[in-house]
């Protein structure tokens, strides 16, 4: 064990989950790399928990984070600041909700906090829906909407909450229904489930669930629900934090799989937009965002310096098409992963779209989730030079893929390579 591994537990809870038998201490990057403090590289598939979303080390952010910094560092919500402004602009017209307003945040934990401190104000309920399976931050209100046991420790909640089917496709009760008929199945329950529910306030959902495994129903299954929400005034929040910013390739929110009935009534997001900086938020039409009727103010969201960086990023996540990247290179990752699926026994699963790809382990020859091989092929990655994550429902058993959007070809090939190298090694 290291000095600073044993440093680490001294101070910190034993909750404070790190990677790896022997954890890893990030000293540099650069691009779609890393380096350790023993100086080894590693081809980094999973951004900082999906949050270098272009690359490591970006000169335009990093010149833009250095510039703001030496002018003025903090000033809070109670000044003006001509980019935060600036930025919830460009973001309001990108939402694709009209009348849009920006709140920034610190976190995405935050942005949902909001989003849910919005929603029960505006409906004056404090009833929720959310998905099974799902994941929406750490704070004493997302933790208590989380649908999944191991990222919830405690049953106490500001909220009362009721958890939908829908968020995965191949497991549970409807997973043996075509893509049709698991939809009409998802909405019959929603609607048995409004019938024997006082009015709640909201749906959240995640298009594509992050930390259950980067699970996700059939297109067209919230457009579906909101049907049936509309009609009961039921508000839909859509968790973009880790679908946000183009990462599923085919479109810029992963709410937009699902639009037939319009957008959301909220979007949270986070992560990627920052490239590594603390910022997150949420948009909302105005009758929703403007509801609140005590002060609210954020010390730390919309800081000169965070939305120096997420200006930036912005600009060159869309300049350089990252969108389509995600959908070229990533189309081909999931392709070379599937290949190797196809040869191991216990991958059951490779699902995903744009530069968000998971490879759910089992047992050989059943549907038991194995979260010892998950673990095993983490280690067995990371000594082949590769970095990536894990996740997963009843178990941690999924490998999670999400490299920073300007991965190239040549970078897919490898690290697919190196994680067929690691699944032959740890099975």
């Amino acid at each position: 064990m290291s000095g600073l591994h044993q440093r680490h537990l001294a101070v910190s809870p034993d909750w404070l989950a790190l990677y790896y038998r022997q954890p890893l201490e990030l000293t540099h990057g650069e691009g779609r790399h890393v380096w350790d403090a023993e100086g080894r590289r590693y081809l980094d598939f999973f951004g900082g928990i999906l949050t270098t979303m272009t690359a490591h080390a970006l000169p335009e952010v990093t010149e833009a984070v250095a510039e703001q910094a030496g002018r003025i560092i903090h000033t809070s919500t109670l000044y003006l600041n001509r980019t935060a402004v600036e930025l919830a602009e460009r973001i309001a017209a990108l939402s694709g909700i009209p009348d849009a307003r920006v709140f920034f945040t610190t976190s995405g934990t935050e942005a949902n906090d909001t989003a849910l401190l919005l929603a029960t104000a505006y409906r004056r309920s404090n009833q929720v829906l959310a998905m099974r399976n799902s994941y929406h931050g750490r704070s004493f209100s997302a933790v208590s909407i989380t649908g999944n046991a191991a990222w919830s420790p405690t049953s106490l909640s500001p909220l009362q909450t009721l958890y939908v089917h829908g968020g995965v496709r191949t497991r549970g009760p409807y997973a043996h229904l075509t893509d049709a008929e698991f939809i009409a199945a998802c909405v019959a329950d929603l609607e048995d489930l409004l019938g024997h529910s006082r009015a709640p306030a909201a749906l959240i959902a995640e298009p594509v669930q992050g930390v259950g495994g980067f699970t996700s129903p059939p297109d067209g299954l919230y457009a579906a629900f909101r049907e049936v929400l509309s009609r009961h005034g039921v508000l839909w929040i859509s968790d973009e934090v880790q679908t946000g910013w183009g990462r599923t390739g085919d479109h810029f929110w992963g709410w937009q799989a699902h639009a037939e009935n319009g957008p959301p009534d909220l979007l949270t997001f986070a992560k990627g937009i920052g490239n590594g900086m603390s910022i997150g938020g949420v948009v909302a039409r105005a009758e929703v965002m403007n509801c609140l009727d005590a002060n609210s103010i954020s010390t730390f969201g919309g800081s000169p310096v965070t939305m120096a960086a997420g200006a930036a990023n912005l600009s060159y996540l869309l300049e350089h098409d990252l969108q389509g990247n995600a959908r070229r290179v990533g189309g081909l990752l999931i392709e070379r992963l599937r290949a190797v699926g196809a040869s191991a026994s216990g991958v059951r699963e490779v699902r995903g779209r744009g530069l968000m790809i998971g490879v759910e382990l089992v047992r050989p020859g059943t549907e038991e989730a194995d979260p010892a091989a998950a673990t095993a092929v983490l280690e067995a990655a990371r000594e082949g030079g590769l970095l990536i994550g894990k996740g997963g429902g009843h178990d941690t058993s999924v490998l999670r893929i999400a490299p920073p959007l300007s991965l190239t070809v040549a970078e897919a090939e490898e690290g697919a390579e190196i994680l067929a190298e690691a699944l032959r090694a740890a099975g």
